[in-house]
């Protein structure tokens, strides 16, 4: 991009003219959005952080500032991605997905994760994962760990290392994932213990069983005994039937549970009928719980049968749940494994498949926060995912001015901004990966 040398010129930046979307904005504002919901604004920049944001009209009182005319260039926030599986990623080469379902995904993944999951190689491929993520402009995650025994003796602590070694670039979270009935009995303690022990949430996968309303009892239970937030997967099929996220709120309703639920994927929501639909959100939204979408994912692996050509997106009801004020995030999920066989831990290129798939526009509005502020929040971490006077210089500025010219392409020569100093986007290169690979 045509300012890459201007910016690593100077500690001391005036932005005029960007495009920011001005639900990423937390500085009162004369100006008026435009119709998908973008403002102009002057941005400047010093000690690594935003000193100020102005309307276009306002002058401003930094002196000795390089300024940069951007043209109406868009500039947004570090983007945050709260459902990753880094843990699996990366491994499509060795362990790929033998028919593209789910069924396949599960078998592979399993028996990849037995045959090759030691320190050495989660350590690589996680690491992998977060470079990638890094210089795309990701500034927090939230990954979720197998944690079936004896894997959570191993990846727990490599997620612990590695959240130290990345402390300041990316903000870390690590999610258990294991069927929940595995939360029962000493293994249940066990885990729980561990989790606490590493400041991690407790998650599950939650299917429709005839235990479901005990065993969602026994998460709850662990999690409030340890002061846990919890994360579920939850209603990742196409059967109508499923209502795991309707019995999660009744929990979290009947435990009058304090901290943070978070449900992901709720796909089967969208094939029930308008009473169940009305009738599950109502819970949801009186639990306080919120909602994230892996489209990307949803839509590779949900419907899929042999020869025939898919009928359903395999994506919750994003606009339904938000008109309902229930926080929506969208995320990247898997990469390049058995349950989604691409990906680069690039927010962009989600929030950019996300409007494809979901119909995210005309206008696009406020959804720019399900890839910034909404997960930042939900995550605990109220300072990311915005964009506001005192805060870490951590923005990605974009060669588009519109949402057409931002989501139309890739956006490879977008410039990263930590701390008001542009990084090394360069990603890494698969190569990296080849020893690991060569073990099949």
């Amino acid at each position: 991009m045509r300012w890459t040398r201007l910016l690593e010129a100077s500690t001391r930046m005036m932005f005029l003219d960007a495009a920011i979307p001005a639900c990423l904005v937390d500085v009162p504002l004369q100006s008026t959005p435009d119709a998908d919901g973008l403002v102009r604004v002057n941005i400047a920049i010093a000690g690594g952080l935003i000193a100020e944001v102005n309307d276009l009209s306002q002058v401003s009182v930094m002196a000795g500032a390089q300024s940069v005319d951007l043209e109406g260039t868009q500039v947004w926030p570090c983007m945050v991605d709260m459902h990753t599986h880094l843990d699996k990623g990366h491994i499509w080469p060795r362990t790929s997905n033998p028919d593209g379902t789910f069924g396949g995904a599960l078998a592979s993944a399993g028996g990849d994760r037995s045959r090759f999951w030691n320190t050495d190689d989660v350590m690589t491929r996680m690491s992998f994962g977060l470079r990638a993520a890094y210089a795309h402009g990701t500034a927090a995650i939230r990954t979720h760990l197998d944690s079936i025994a004896p894997q959570h003796r191993i990846s727990w602590p490599v997620f612990a290392r590695l959240r130290e070694e990345w402390r300041g670039r990316i903000e870390m979270q690590a999610v258990s994932i294991l069927l929940l009935e595995h939360l029962r009995g000493g293994a249940g303690v066990e885990l729980a213990d561990l989790i606490a022990e590493n400041h991690g949430i407790l998650g599950a996968v939650v299917p429709q069983t005839s235990t479901l309303a005990d065993d969602l009892d026994r998460a709850f239970t662990l999690a409030a005994e340890r002061g846990l937030d919890l994360d579920f997967h939850a209603d990742e099929t196409d059967d109508p039937g499923a209502h795991a996220l309707r019995a999660i709120a009744e929990a979290a309703l009947r435990h009058r549970f304090e901290a943070r639920v978070v449900v992901g994927h709720c796909c089967s929501l969208s094939l029930q009928s308008g009473d169940e639909v009305d009738r599950t959100l109502d819970l949801v939204a009186e639990a306080k719980l919120a909602i994230v979408s892996l489209p990307m994912c949803n839509l590779f692996l949900q419907d899929r049968k042999p020869g025939r050509t898919p009928r359903w997106r395999g994506v919750t009801l994003l606009h339904e749940l938000r008109a309902r004020g229930i926080p929506v995030s969208i995320a990247s999920d898997n990469c390049r494994d058995p349950f989604y066989g691409y990906g680069d831990h690039d927010m962009l290129e989600v929030f950019r498949e996300a409007a494809r798939i979901a119909h995210l526009d005309r206008p696009v509005g406020d959804w720019p926060a399900a890839v910034t502020r909404t997960p930042a929040d939900v995550m605990g971490l109220g300072t990311h995912g915005r964009i506001r006077v005192g805060a870490s210089a951590d923005l990605v500025l974009f060669n588009a001015r519109s949402y057409s010219e931002l989501l139309s392409r890739p956006q490879s020569d977008r410039i990263v901004l930590r701390g008001g100093k542009a990084i090394d986007t360069t990603l890494p290169d698969y190569r990296d990966l080849d020893a690991l690979m060569a073990a099949k």
